[in-house]
């Protein structure tokens, strides 16, 4: 290293100077990290490490990012080494139990989320996490104490209300636990009317116990607060409180899910048993035959990439379309696809030209009342002898019928899914019955989809 100058009034600050840049420079990449900016972020953090190696906040939050980039190992072996300078860092303990949670490790995240609060007993995230991972383990009782923990240390924080509420539907064993979630967030609602998603789960809750009027009350007085929110909107058409649109609209499904990205797999795979992609995947495989990496495929509404994983083996070409800009990155983490789209299904689907071998849909088109129109579509993406196969709720009975549900889904009987796909283009069709999630402890019924374009010939 070149130096500049002898001179020892000079030489003397240089550390602290050395110092300065290093924040600076940290500064600059959690700035970028924060707005989503990785790979100037991780540029940024390397920067840091080159001029102070080991510094545990710039390792910290690298590993952080490689957990993002699908690099959960490597992020793993960072943020351990930035532990060992700092060990009593809960932040990095409670960081290190995300990246553990999200691979499947629960006990090596259990463990994170303990360490943490034994160094920062009121430590937010960390008693959720914990919560969390305790009832994905099945230790239900276990995960209640901490829920009851966290709400007896934050009685005034509406998320601690928020969460027990959602703890107590999960786990419903008699009416009352309905009415204690009901309880929950009409409180998360008054301390915190920015939380929304207490707001939402508040109007479904009234509407599963009957009080259809006070359910529609609460979205109506949302609707005054945001009358620009679709969210209220499309909640309050689900109760009955207006006529119910033909589909959900994009702003709906956009703010939904955004909402939703960051734990949407975790809340559907660990806490409402969901199988979906499983059950589609393996009745479409069905037809198939042997996967030989062959077929080009569309995952229609793919969200975070879950069918992804499942179909892969099947496809040559993989490409996943998603309204949410927010799932689509998690698909993105995930990985596996060939291209990932951010758009409308199926005004995408009208514009494709028929090159598909198969388009898949799990639980997307329950965003549908309508169907003819998405289905059409499908039908003009397909080759001939393509295969579309979906995923419906069932709406029992007979008849041509279909509901928005009160948790703001749509639900078609077997006649009204018979009818669309016929008007769709699509005979002979295979619609089976089958178990797909739990809502409010109780299964939900789904329609299994798979329908096949006629070949050229007709046959």
């Amino acid at each position: 290293m070149k130096r500049v100058s002898s001179d020892r009034s000079r030489r003397r600050p240089h550390g602290s100077a050395l110092a300065a840049g290093v924040l600076a420079t940290l500064g600059d990449a959690i700035a970028a990290h924060r707005d989503g900016q990785l790979d100037a972020a991780e540029a940024l953090y390397g920067k840091v490490l080159q001029r102070q190696s080991g510094q545990p906040d710039a390792l910290h939050f690298l590993g952080v990012l490689c957990h993002q980039r699908n690099r959960s190992e490597e992020g793993i072996r960072l943020i351990r080494m930035a532990l060992r300078a700092t060990p009593q860092h809960a932040d990095a303990h409670n960081n290190l139990g995300n990246i553990h949670k999200e691979c499947g490790q629960l006990a090596e995240a259990e463990a994170c989320y303990r360490r943490a609060l034994g160094h920062q007993p009121r430590h937010h995230d960390a008693l959720s996490n914990l919560a969390l991972v305790l009832e994905a383990q099945g230790r239900v009782d276990d995960a209640g104490e901490i829920y009851a923990r966290f709400l007896a240390q934050e009685p005034q924080l509406g998320h601690a209300h928020y969460l027990m509420g959602m703890f107590r539907r999960r786990h419903i064993n008699q009416i009352e636990d309905v009415e204690d979630a009901v309880r929950c967030f009409t409180r998360a609602s008054q301390l915190d009317p920015r939380n929304l998603r207490a707001r939402d789960a508040l109007g479904v809750s009234l509407y599963m116990l009957g009080r259809s009027g006070e359910a529609i009350e609460v979205y109506r007085d949302w609707m005054a607060r945001e009358p620009d929110n679709p969210v209220p909107r499309h909640m309050l058409a689900a109760c009955g409180g207006e006529a119910a649109p033909a589909r959900a609209e994009d702003a709906y499904v956009r703010q939904v899910f955004d909402g939703f990205a960051a734990s949407f797999d975790e809340m559907l795979l660990k806490n409402l048993n969901y199988r979906a992609p499983q059950v589609l995947v393996g009745a479409l495989a069905d037809r198939l035959g042997a996967p030989q990496a062959m077929l080009d495929v569309l995952d229609a509404g793919c969200g975070t990439g879950l069918c992804g994983p499942l179909i892969g083996p099947h496809a040559q070409r993989l490409v996943g379309v998603d309204l949410s800009g927010g799932m689509l990155e998690k698909a993105r983490q995930r990985g596996g696809y060939d291209e990932l789209v951010e758009a409308e299904l199926a005004g995408w689907l009208r514009a494709s030209p028929p090159v598909w071998d198969v388009v898949l849909s799990a639980d997307t088109l329950i965003y549908f009342g309508d169907l003819v129109p998405v289905l059409s579509a499908a039908h003009h993406a397909l080759r001939p002898g393509g295969w579309l196969a979906f995923t419906l709720e069932v709406l029992d009975g007979e008849g041509d019928r279909l509901e928005l549900s009160a948790s703001g889904r749509y639900r078609h009987t077997r006649g009204c899914v018979e009818r669309v796909l016929s008007a769709a283009g699509f005979p002979d069709p295979s619609i089976s019955a089958d178990s797909l999630r739990k809502e409010l402890g109780r299964p939900v019924a789904g329609w299994v989809v798979l329908a096949q374009k006629p070949a050229a010939n007709g046959n």
